[in-house]
């Protein structure tokens, strides 16, 4: 062995087996990163040498055990890695597997450890996998070599006696390792496709082995007295690996299921013998849970008898009793898979008693101690089977149509006791418990109950408005024992249902009860001890019941003084104000005589520590939404007025504390104004199902543009522009300034956020490319063209025109290059787009407009899908052929026919190869549309497919000109999506044709 180099730093390599042995042993022995390093890097040249074969031969003979271990690891880097077609001879491959397999008798018969013969045993796999291997009888030829004590030649293995009384005399390590090679064998061989010509030949051959395998099974995993239970234990776990081989051989009809299943029985024997009972369980739960079918009839009656048995109770009662040992709980997942794999005869056969009982132990495992997900371990697992059980039983009523099945009603009922358990289970802990959970904890419980809530409105089509009543009547109880957590659990899951209730009498009689009770003075107690989380999902109710309100207005005071007093308490505020704003959107028009009382208490909310930015905004744009609702402008201002010094407040705050340096409160103060500006001009719009006059020829009003509401619009303006300018740098102020303009471009009638188009223009103009979100400041921009409806034409061509050029001077800003912001740039190609056709006659008379169409193309390279999506839009939008005016058509067909060309060139080195597969549809738009409306696109896509640069050698001219001429006869149909994939395909290689 030589050692050199500098400073510790050695160059190892090994020229004796006893070096290589020395090295292999340090390999294992404590050292730094770098000398293990050179050691690994050492024996894997050797490994992959001319002599490996040698070297691993000779280290299989070491007196150590991991020496042994890398001999064997080296056979099998050997086989995969060197043995290549026809690399090696007939002759030689023989004489390697006869090796191989001397070696396992050899160490098999010296004791060796299961770690050395469990890697023999894979490269024996190994060299069965290899192509040119012709290994066919490879269990046979194993159990009667070790039946010999040597290798016997595979020519004479029809001359020897039966595979199973030859096994059935196997010493216990021999067979060990045969059950080894035998379930490695399956694994290895299913994780090939079946389907491949190269590989199919493995499949069958392990068609062929099945006889042997079942065999070896046979004699090994009959339990005789006195039997090791390794051997019991190596058996089922080798059945398991051939049971799941076989489910996907079934899939594909390669093998029959007959001599495996033969094997069952014995299988189920193993499970009533404790010292085989857990991998026993491991298997069925397997087999259960993904192979079912595999099953006999008579197999599962024989788990139903073990399964109802009263061990099984014993076990159930100890979980219930909170007992969650491994025995209990792989039992349980046992239970479970039994469930979900005869989930039909469990609801149709209520009557059988085994059935019965095991029906009942599934509905037990919901009634565990602890809580879900923290400290049960089970129930999660019990309700997914719960939820497929109330999915058949819904799926079996509408086929059966008005005819109900018998078997409905009793397990109907079996669903009515899930949602009785499932309710205690739900039930929020203690705050000293719940403060102990770590997230995983607190993430499983939360889990648990919106798996819940799923249940409930499934359980509603199956039960009915009967499931509903009985909650919500179990919640009147629960508020009449003061019981705060069952009452929290009860009204949870009322909101679940709220989605799947509809506007019945019943339902409505039952709320009414419920909200004309005492729940709302209860939750706004600040005498009775009620936890946060109950008040907390009261207030969710009514956000869930909103459409209630609105039809009964007589709860509205006792529900609004409720959700304002929840506003003081910091974990309800939240919720609260959302609910506050839910409630008065839905509710505005009978609110209006009380909007006075919302104002003050508004300023009210202002006083209070919980008056922060999302509590604020969502109160005041609730407030806004009842100010909506009144009929006249004048009487609007008022209210409006006053909001907006509210307002005005939080803008006085935010410069006070920029001039006391106090950047935080700054901060927020500004965000504040902004985001309450933004929620009243959300809330003021026209509700979506107001009616719009098309008709009415009434002059629109001009009390918010030139009347007595111009002063408060500007004012409204000035607040947005102050706190903008103040803070450009900050994302939410920059959002909100947006939201604020964004208010107006959808409505059709004047208002106090319908502002005219210059407000728009100056915020988009005032943005350099440092703004935070220049990209969503260009979104608005380009909103502002597409959905302003109430401006003369000039006025907003004027802005069309201001924004061009502002557009213009970012691009210079940014070199040129899309790539420096791709999201910007993606923005600024979509407000190009938004300007075709209607605005073509600005884009003519822009300076420099070269600059636009240059970017867009540049785009359409870069590595970013945003600006090579919108790029390609652009162009699919402005090759097309417009009806405009003469000379805005030659501007456009001029610039066609200068960037014609270059598109094509583009889009063809996209598409032939430098495109990433899902771009190609995105692609193929501008592609479509060329074809379709340019008479000149055939020639510029011929020219740039017979271009030198071309980015793939994978398709020649025919090809080419072919695939051209099959894309101008689709002219521009849904069809060229799939040629141009077939193209890239081509040009990108076979390897890129996964399945769309």
């Amino acid at each position: 062995m030589t050692l050199n180099g500098e400073r510790g730093a050695q160059s190892i390599e090994p020229h004796t087996f006893a070096d290589a042995e020395k090295l292999v042993q340090k390999l294992y022995q404590p050292g730094s990163p770098q000398e293990i390093s050179r050691i690994q890097n050492a024996l894997q040249k050797l490994q992959r040498s001319q002599q490996g074969w040698q070297f691993a031969d000779a280290l299989l003979q070491s007196q150590d055990e991991k020496v042994r271990f890398f001999g064997a690891l080296t056979f099998t880097i050997k086989i995969n890695q060197d043995w290549q077609g026809n690399s090696l001879s007939d002759a030689d491959a023989t004489l390697l597997l006869d090796r191989l397999i001397e070696w396992l008798i050899r160490l098999v018969n010296a004791g060796e450890s299961q770690l050395v013969i469990r890697k023999l045993c894979s490269s024996l796999i190994a060299y069965y996998l290899r192509p040119a291997g012709r290994w066919k009888q490879c269990i046979r030829h194993l159990v009667l070599s070790f039946n010999e004590g040597h290798v016997i030649p595979s020519d004479t293995l029809s001359q020897g006696p039966e595979t199973g009384p030859v096994a059935a005399k196997l010493s216990l390590p021999c067979l060990m390792a045969t059950l080894w090679f035998a379930g490695g064998l399956v694994e290895e061989v299913g994780k090939t496709n079946a389907t491949s010509i190269q590989t199919h030949k493995y499949h069958e051959r392990v068609s062929s082995n099945i006889g042997d395998a079942v065999a070896i099974l046979n004699c090994s995993m009959t339990i005789t007295p006195g039997q090791d239970v390794k051997i019991t234990e190596e058996s089922v776990k080798c059945f398991q690996s051939w049971v799941m081989y076989a489910h996907r051989a079934w899939i594909d009809k390669a093998l029959e299921l007959a001599p495996l299943r033969s094997l069952t029985p014995l299988a189920i024997q193993a499970l009533h013998h404790e010292n085989s009972y857990d991998v026993t369980v491991e298997l069925f739960t397997d087999v259960l849970t993904n192979f079912s079918a595999f099953l006999t009839a008579g197999d599962l009656e024989s788990l139903s008898t073990l399964l109802a048995s009263t061990r099984a109770r014993q076990i159930v009662s100890g979980l219930k009793g909170g007992d969650y040992d491994p025995e209990a709980l792989s039992f349980a997942r046992f239970l479970l898979a039994y469930g979900d794999a005869t989930v039909q005869d469990l609801a149709k056969k209520s009557e059988d008693p085994l059935l019965s009982q095991i029906v009942h132990q599934l509905l037990e495992l919901l009634r565990c101690e602890g809580y879900a997900g923290a400290e049960d371990e089970i129930c999660a697992q019990a309700l997914e089977f719960w939820m497929t059980y109330t999915e058949f039983l819904i799926d079996s009523l509408f086929a059966a149509g008005e005819e109900k099945p018998a078997w409905m009603d009793s397990a109907r009922q079996r669903v009515v006791e899930v949602i009785e358990a499932s309710w205690v289970k739900i039930r929020i802990p203690p705050h000293e418990v719940a403060a102990s959970w770590d997230s995983d904890a607190r993430a499983g419980f939360k889990a648990f109950r919106a798996d819940v809530q799923d249940l409930l409105q499934s359980s509603y089509t199956l039960l009915g408005v009967d499931v509903f009543e009985n909650l919500a009547r179990l919640a009147l109880q629960s508020l009449e024992d003061r019981a705060w957590l069952h009452l929290e659990a009860t009204l949870f899951c009322l909101n679940a249902l709220s989605g799947s209730t509809s506007d019945e009498d019943s339902v409505d009689t039952m709320l009414s009860r419920l909200f004309g009770s005492s729940l709302f003075a209860d939750m706004s107690s600040t005498v009775e001890p009620i936890p946060a989380k109950t008040r907390q999902t009261a207030v969710n109710m009514i956000t869930k019941y909103t459409a209630f309100f609105e039809r009964h207005f007589e709860y509205l005071p006792a529900m609004l003084n409720f959700l304002f007093e929840s506003l003081k308490a910091p974990a309800l505020a939240s919720v609260a104000a959302n609910a506050i704003l839910s409630s008065c959107s839905s509710c505005r028009q009978v609110l209006i005589p009380e909007l006075g009382a919302f104002l003050h208490q508004y300023e009210v909310l202002l006083t209070w520590a919980t008056a922060e930015v999302y509590t604020k905004e969502k109160v005041i744009g609730g407030i806004a939404a009842i100010v909506q609702a009144i009929p006249r402008d004048e009487d609007k201002y008022g209210s409006l007025s006053t909001l907006v010094e509210f307002v005005e407040r939080d803008v006085n705050d935010c410069i006070k504390f920029m001039e006391a340096s106090q950047a935080e409160e700054f901060q927020a103060s500004g965000v504040c104004a902004l985001k309450c500006l933004a929620s009243m001009g959300k809330a003021l719009r026209a509700p979506d199902n107001a009616v719009i006059d098309l008709d009415g020829d009434a002059p629109q009003s001009v009390y918010w543009a030139k009347g007595p509401g111009a002063s408060l619009q500007a004012k409204v303006v000035q607040i947005m522009e102050t706190v903008t300018g103040l803070m450009r740098w900050n994302s939410d102020v920059v959002e909100a300034s947006c939201q604020i303009l964004r208010s107006g471009y959808k409505e059709s009638a004047p208002g106090l956020f319908v502002f005219p188009p210059k407000v728009t223009v100056d915020l988009v103009l005032a943005s350099k490319l440092d703004t935070a979100r220049l990209d969503y400041v260009l979104d608005t921009a380009c909103a502002m063209l597409s959905r302003q409806v109430h401006e003369p034409e000039s006025t907003v061509k004027s802005a069309a025109s201001a924004f061009l050029e502002y557009l213009l001077g970012v691009i210079h800003l940014m070199g040129g290059e899309p790539s420096s912001d791709p999201e910007v740039a993606s923005s600024g190609i979509d407000l190009a787009d938004k300007m075709v056709p209607h605005y073509l006659d600005c884009m003519m008379n822009t300076q420099n407009i070269q600059g636009l169409f240059d970017f867009t193309l540049k785009a359409l390279t870069a590595a970013e899908i945003m600006p090579k999506r919108a790029a390609a839009h652009f162009w699919a939008t402005f090759v097309q052929n417009f009806e405009v005016s003469g000379e805005v058509a030659m501007f456009a067909a001029a610039v066609t026919q200068q960037y014609g060309p270059q598109l094509c060139h583009l889009l063809v080195r996209n598409i032939g190869g430098e495109a990433a597969r899902s771009e190609l549809d995105v692609l193929a738009e501008p592609l479509k549309k060329l074809i379709f409306a340019q008479p000149q696109a055939k020639m510029w896509l011929s020219n740039a497919l017979s271009s030198e640069d071309f980015p793939s050698q994978k398709v020649g001219s025919t090809e080419k000109r072919i695939w051209l001429q099959k894309i101008i006869n689709l002219r521009g149909a849904r069809a060229t999506n799939s040629a141009v994939k077939d193209f890239w395909i081509a040009c990108r290689g076979a390897e890129f044709a996964y399945a769309s």
